[in-house]
C-alpha cells in the first residue's frame, strides 16, 4: 500500500483507531481515494479550509447528495474536527428547506441515533427566537441582511396566485430558520450553497445564493475551496456546474459595481 503519511494520520484524527475493511477488499481504490481526498485536496493552495469549515461542508454535502451511509460515518469525524451537535442539527433543519422532509427525514433520525449513542441527551437547547407573530418581520430582515435592500418587499410581489410562496421563503425559510441561533448568516449561507450543489438542477437558485455568500463574506476563493473540499464527495459534474455557477455570480457582481 501506498497511502501517504498525511492521509493516514489525517484519518486517524477522523476516525480514531478505526481500520477500514475496504484496506482489504478495496486496496487499490481506497490508497487513490484517501490520497486524493484526505491529502492531495486537504493541501490544494486553491482549497485551503480550516478542518471545522470543511467538515460542515462535507456534511451538508452528503445531505443535499442523499449520501446517507457516508454521512452516518463523517458525522462523528466532524464531530472529533470540533462540529457541535447544535451546529449539526441546525445544519440538517435548515436542510429541510432546500431538499424537502423527504430527503432530510432519514439524515434527522441518523443524527438522532449517532448523538444519544454518544451519550448526548435530546432534545438539544433551543436556539429559536421568532415566534408565530413575529417571524414574518424578522424573516424579512434576514433577508434584507444577506441579500440586499431589494428584498424588503419581495415576499408580496409576484401573481396572485403564487405569492403565497414568496411570504413562505420569508417567514417560514428565513423567519423559521435562518434566525435560529447555533449557525451564523456565513455558515448558514456556506451550506445552503452545498445543499444546492450537492442535489444539482439548482442552478439558478445556486448561483442566487453564490451572490449572497459574496455580499455577506464568503467570496469566490473561499467557495471555490469549498466546491474543491467536497468535491470527492458529489464528483466532478456538479462541482464543475457549482464552479460555473460561482463565476456567473462573481461578474453578476463586478457588473452591478460598475
Amino acid at each position: 500500500m501506498a497511502i501517504s503519511e498525511f492521509s493516514k494520520k489525517y484519518h486517524e484524527k477522523m476516525f480514531p483507531g478505526y481500520v477500514s475493511k475496504f484496506l482489504e477488499t478495496d486496496p487499490e481504490f481506497i490508497e487513490r481515494f484517501d490520497n486524493f481526498a484526505f491529502d492531495e485536496v486537504i493541501n490544494e493552495p486553491n482549497a485551503k479550509l480550516e478542518d471545522k469549515t470543511r467538515m460542515l461542508a462535507i456534511l451538508a454535502t452528503l445531505l443535499g447528495c442523499q449520501g446517507i451511509d457516508e454521512f452516518k460515518a463523517m458525522m462523528p469525524a466532524a464531530m472529533n474536527f470540533g462540529v457541535t451537535p447544535v451546529e449539526i442539527k441546525e445544519m440538517v433543519y435548515q436542510a429541510v428547506d432546500y431538499l424537502g422532509i423527504g430527503r432530510v427525514f432519514p439524515f434527522l433520525h441518523a443524527v438522532n441515533d449517532i448523538l444519544t449513542a454518544n451519550g448526548i441527551s435530546l432534545p438539544l437547547e433551543g436556539q429559536a427566537t421568532t415566534t408565530m407573530e413575529n417571524r414574518l418581520e424578522k424573516g424579512i430582515q434576514a433577508q434584507v441582511d444577506i441579500f440586499g435592500e431589494g428584498m424588503k418587499d419581495f415576499y408580496k410581489s409576484g401573481p396572485e396566485e403564487s405569492v403565497h410562496i414568496n411570504k413562505w421563503l420569508a417567514d417560514n425559510c428565513f423567519g423559521d430558520f435562518y434566525t435560529r441561533t447555533g449557525l451564523d448568516y456565513r455558515q448558514r449561507e456556506m451550506i445552503t450553497f452545498c445543499f444546492l450543489a450537492a442535489q444539482g438542477g439548482c442552478e439558478p437558485q445556486l448561483t442566487s445564493h453564490a451572490v449572497a455568500n459574496m455580499k455577506i463574506g464568503n467570496d469566490k476563493k473561499f467557495l471555490i475551496a469549498i466546491i474543491s473540499n467536497c468535491l470527492p464527495f458529489i464528483g466532478y459534474p456538479r462541482s464543475l456546474n457549482a464552479l460555473n455557477c460561482v463565476n456567473q455570480a462573481y461578474k453578476q457582481i463586478n457588473n452591478n459595481e460598475k
